[in-house]
């Protein structure tokens, strides 16, 4: 059954991270053109690095209108923004620094504090910035995301409480391995209240996820991300792809 209509099937990781980075540069062009400014998630790991180096570089870096972008984060773990975990950390040093993005269009979780008190802070900075009432959802006119070998995305794990939350839009994930960091994460309203969601999938270790979120219909918070009123896009390539069906990826645009 076809019930992902949004799939980009690339050749391989360096043509999924062009892909991407050509989405979100058209994304940011058209909601600048249709209201005046680009609100955009980033996502941690290390396929959105490839995608954040190619935005950074010609020519897509002199395409972004960069001084009316205001950049927000899926999730992070529960680390200092130095640290060599940090996806703000990543991001930073992958596109931010490279950008000239002004500090202040810039908001990052702070993961060095308490994970309570983080998670309600970026709730309430996301409530100014959008000027949303109590009980509203930001719209983020795109949403970059990963996928886990679990299926998890952002840091929404199968099982954990914070892929069930419906009222809250941030929440702390406490993690039930002690050598694994605390992290917050955006709730899945939140994500599915977004103008667009692009998931960037790339590897061979991510084909079996990949079929269980497309075509076998498994619950995990992956399968549970799709816009409201928005449009979704999964960029994946080959290797990702290797377990679909001929006739599903032969639906897919290259």
């Amino acid at each position: 059954m076809d019930q992902w209509p949004g799939l980009t099937l690339v050749d391989d990781g360096p043509a999924l991270a062009d892909a991407a980075a050509r989405a979100i540069a058209e994304a940011a062009v058209a909601a600048v053109a249709e209201h005046g400014r680009f609100t955009f998630v980033l996502a941690g790991g290390g396929t959105p690095r490839e995608t954040y180096m190619r935005l950074a570089a010609p020519p897509l870096v002199d395409r972004v209108p960069w001084d009316k972008t205001f950049v927000f984060f899926g999730d992070e773990r529960c680390v200092p923004p130095d640290h060599a975990e940090s996806n703000y950390r990543m991001a930073s040093e992958a596109l931010l620094s490279k950008v000239g993005m002004s500090p202040e269009r810039v908001y990052r979780m702070r993961g060095e504090a308490d994970p309570e008190e983080a998670a309600a802070e970026y709730a309430r900075t996301l409530a100014t910035v959008f000027q949303t009432k109590r009980g509203g959802v930001p719209r983020f006119d795109l949403v970059l995301l990963g996928l886990g070998l679990d299926g998890h995305a952002a840091s929404l794990f199968p099982g954990s409480p914070a892929s069930k939350e419906i009222f809250r839009t941030v929440v702390a994930v406490h993690a039930a391995a002690a050598r694994i960091p605390q992290r917050l994460t955006l709730t899945i309203p939140t994500l599915n209240a977004a103008a667009r969601v692009i998931f960037l999938i790339s590897g061979a270790e991510k084909a079996k996820v990949v079929k269980a979120t497309l075509t076998d219909g498994a619950i995990l918070p992956g399968s549970m991300i799709r816009p409201t009123d928005g449009a979704l896009t999964w960029i994946v390539d080959r290797a990702a792809a290797s377990l679909l069906s001929p006739e599903r990826t032969g639906q897919a645009r290259r």
